[in-house]
């Protein structure tokens, strides 16, 4: 099921999705100041290429208090618009009842975007 649920993502949709992270991903390390940026937009295309096989979890490893305010910093950035629309496109995937799963995945990756500091993309 997550096979099929992956390849009907990337035909409607998933692929812009995760193209539009690279490219801003690219953007934000153009920047030396903009690197680490770059580089949790580019966790997020990872997991939005292929939603239904991974999920975020809390490294172990993170660095604190580093990663609180780099997650404060990037809240401003780029956070809040990138939640905002992965809220909107999890809302109007639930109002049909076939897009109750790609509303999840949507409303997974909203999480990741708001704290994406300090989490790392694994396999189910």
């Amino acid at each position: 099921m997550r096979t099929l649920g992956n390849v009907i993502w990337i035909v409607f949709g998933g692929i812009f999705i995760a193209v539009e992270y690279v490219i801003a991903s690219l953007g934000l390390m153009i920047t030396i100041i903009g690197i680490p940026f770059g580089l949790q937009s580019l966790k997020l295309a990872e997991m939005a290429l292929l939603p239904f096989d991974k999920k975020a979890v809390h490294s172990k490893n993170s660095s604190g208090c580093l990663s609180l305010i780099m997650n404060i910093i990037w809240f401003f950035i780029g956070g809040l618009p990138i939640a905002l629309t992965h809220l909107f496109f999890g809302v109007l995937f639930y109002i049909t009842i076939i897009g109750i799963p790609f509303g999840n995945q949507h409303f997974k990756l909203m999480k990741l975007a708001f704290v994406p500091f300090g989490k790392v993309v694994v396999q189910k």
